[in-house]
């Protein structure tokens, strides 16, 4: 996993491009629904315990999310392309 930095805003976008409610992160991630809710109700870095954000962040990675560091176009998310599997040919 690359560096923690992870916005709300980031996180919202990466459950909108997985049709994830808060519940189903919150299930994933193994981090209580009123946490995550709480988490996303403030702007900017995600606050809280590091390893929470850490958590959050694998889970949306592991279903298929990338995060777009700051580059000068600003932070982001984007869906991983799939992977060609080479078995079923």
């Amino acid at each position: 996993m690359r560096g923690c930095l992870v916005t709300t805003r980031q996180i919202k976008a990466a459950r909108a491009l997985l049709a994830w409610s808060q519940a189903d992160l919150a299930n994933r991630s193994g981090i209580s629904e009123p946490t995550v809710a709480r988490l996303e109700s403030a702007d900017g870095e995600v606050g809280g315990r590091e390893d929470t954000a850490q958590r959050m962040r694998a889970a949306i990675e592991a279903a298929g999310v990338d995060f777009i560091d700051e580059n000068g176009g600003g932070p982001g998310v984007r869906l991983r392309k799939p992977t060609k599997d080479k078995s079923r040919k």
